[in-house]
């Protein structure tokens, strides 16, 4: 290397030592001649000094922030007047007594300096990502992914798996997620699926005899996107032999354990909360609820099916629930953040929202003239209800009922902590398993039932006498891993037996036969041929590495993440392929791109 040091490196007892150090110009300060330069590196920051007898001084002033120098000088301690507690190199300052200037900076585009860069338009750094990359805050954040990815791949090693490549171009399979295609050159017409997963190979890696699989895999998805998603995205992907549910809960929560004491220093409390399916949707109106605070959904269905509301006791009578929460001490609320909270109840496809307000002794709604007074004494007996309270209902359809309030809740959480009212430490860190999810879900608007995860989740064994009666009734032995109200991985047991397998397809999914064999008809015929039991799960790199980080938005962890339209601002992708590309591929295009 052509640096002795890095910037972090130096301390008191190297006074006295000549050095040699290498980085970018964080800041320079002219003292009346003598210069001042902090030069970083990404360990760390040293204090430079320059004077006139520095052999290339009158090269100086020709230098900016984040140009890139080289230093020779010897180390010497810090008057005790300008010693810096708050730098680790703070006891120390080089004295230079040559500098190469390796590049010189032009204007930076944007600020540094990590308070300031924060406040710049996204799209402008992503442009000059590299830049904002240099940013101390960025770094830390690439450092704590890397940590997270090494502390996964020595916990799996530690427990016998293989680290295996699956491919990235795959067989399109029109029923998941929109993928993205990639015409076939050698193949005319025909075209490959970037995978959405390695949800089938890993598969075939089990009926291989493989037993312990895992990747850190990319796979590729063509949605629309928002803050914790992107076209491309990373997978801890695993799946097992002749395991069950049990033995994934355990591996899983061993490796969190590892992943938080490695970067963040913090040990997890294990086993991690389980809860069904149901009771999630009851309780918090999500099947990935934020645990960190109160704001439980209650049903009040027997207590209002003869309600004189008659918005209720109708939803009751044509099969459906009255629910409804505290936000304890929301009372409080504006018109605009209650015509807020509205807003997110029609967005779940609700009419309205019903409310109870508790002001200053009284309870103020209008709904109140038709509750009778045993109506009101259960709701504030087994809501608490206090002064400054809010209730919020919704009726109707079970599922449509709990989204409704559950997008409601997390509503009023952020406003809560808008307010005050509420406060979510930065270390409370609520892990749950979410289990026992229907198999299957039916879809009106197809007239058939689709699969709840996907179509190779095996059914709770005590479940598959009635897997053709009674398919909605079905549990699936899927289970997904949630934390502070985000999924962070999902998997499950898999249906290891073909003629299990050619039900769900055939039988329930209605999926026609030629269909079946042209996608599936490997994998049956793999079945037949000596497949194990087994099952899996995979988590999600960047919101694990985003949580840690302590973002909102997996761009932020991501190296060179897209934009919401798909884009990288800083290579200009994607871009209009050549005439002569479109030709070699046998295609065309119908829309006219400006040049």
């Amino acid at each position: 290397m052509k640096k002795t040091h890095n910037c972090s490196e130096l301390r008191e007892e190297h006074v006295g030592q000549h050095v040699r150090l290498i980085g970018w110009i964080q800041s320079i300060r002219d003292h009346g001649g003598l210069f001042f330069i902090d030069l970083r590196d990404r360990e760390g920051v040293t204090q430079i000094v320059l004077d006139p007898k520095c052999e290339k001084f009158s090269e100086i002033h020709s230098l900016r922030d984040e140009s890139v120098i080289e230093i020779v000088g010897h180390v010497e301690r810090r008057p005790d007047e300008t010693i810096n507690e708050k730098l680790s190199t703070g006891m120390i300052e080089v004295i230079a007594e040559d500098i190469v200037i390796h590049n010189i900076c032009e204007p930076l585009p944007f600020p540094m300096e990590d308070a300031k860069a924060e406040q710049v338009n996204e799209d402008l750094r992503l442009t000059y990502r590299y830049l904002d990359l240099r940013r101390r805050a960025s770094y830390r954040r690439l450092l704590l992914r890397h940590k997270i990815a090494h502390a996964v791949r020595n916990y799996l090693d530690a427990n016998g798996f293989l680290e295996i490549e699956t491919p990235y171009l795959f067989k399109t399979t029109p029923e998941g997620a929109r993928e993205f295609l990639v015409p076939s050159r050698l193949n005319p017409g025909m075209a490959y699926a970037l995978t959405q997963s390695p949800q089938q190979y890993k598969q075939m890696l089990m009926v291989a005899g493989v037993e312990r699989y895992y990747s850190l895999a990319r796979c590729f998805r063509d949605e629309d996107l928002r803050a914790d998603r992107q076209p491309e995205f990373t997978q801890i992907d695993l799946e097992m032999s002749f395991i069950d549910r049990e033995d994934i809960y355990g591996l899983i929560e061993g490796m969190l354990t590892i992943v938080w004491q490695d970067t963040l220093g913090i040990t997890l409390k294990t086993p991690f909360l389980r809860m069904p399916f149901k009771d999630a949707m009851n309780q918090y109106g999500s099947d990935k609820p934020d645990m960190r605070f109160d704001m439980i959904i209650q049903d009040f269905s027997e207590i209002f099916k003869d309600s004189a509301f008659k918005v209720f006791a109708e939803a009751i009578k044509n099969g459906g629930v009255v629910k409804a929460f505290n936000a304890s001490k929301l009372a409080c609320l504006s018109q605009g953040e209650m015509k807020q909270l509205e807003d997110a109840a029609r967005v779940m496809g609700a009419k309205g929202l019903a409310f109870i307000k508790a002001e200053n002794g009284q309870w103020k709604s209008p709904i109140l003239k038709f509750l009778n007074e045993n109506e009101k004494n259960i709701l504030r007996e087994r809501l608490q209800i206090e002064d400054g309270d809010i209730v919020f209902f919704a009726a109707g359809e079970w599922e449509k009922s709990c989204n409704i309030l559950g997008r409601v809740r997390l509503e009023c959480r952020d406003l809560a902590i808008k307010h005050d009212i509420l406060k979510i430490a930065k270390d409370d860190f609520k892990f749950l398993w979410v289990v026992d999810f229907p198999l299957m879900t039916f879809d009106p608007e197809q007239n058939r039932y689709v699969s709840t995860h996907h179509p190779f989740t095996a059914p709770v064994p005590e479940d598959i006498g009635i897997l053709k009666t009674h398919p909605h009734a079905v549990r699936g032995q899927h289970y997904d891993i949630v934390l502070n109200g985000m999924e962070i991985g999902g998997g499950s047991i898999r249906i290891h037996q073909p003629d299990v397998q050619e039900i769900i397809f055939k039988d329930i999914l209605q999926i026609p036969n030629d269909v079946v064999d042209t996608r599936f008809g490997y994998m049956l015929r793999a079945f037949k041929y000596g497949a194990p039991p087994h099952g899996g799960i995979a988590l999600g790199l960047d919101r694990l590495a985003a949580i840690i980080c302590g973002t909102s938005s997996i761009r932020d962890v991501i190296a060179f993440p897209k934009t919401q339209r798909g884009q990288d601002l800083m290579t200009q992708a994607p871009s209009q392929p050549t005439d002569k590309q479109m030709r070699d591929l046998f295609i065309t295009s119908t829309v006219e791109v400006e040049k």
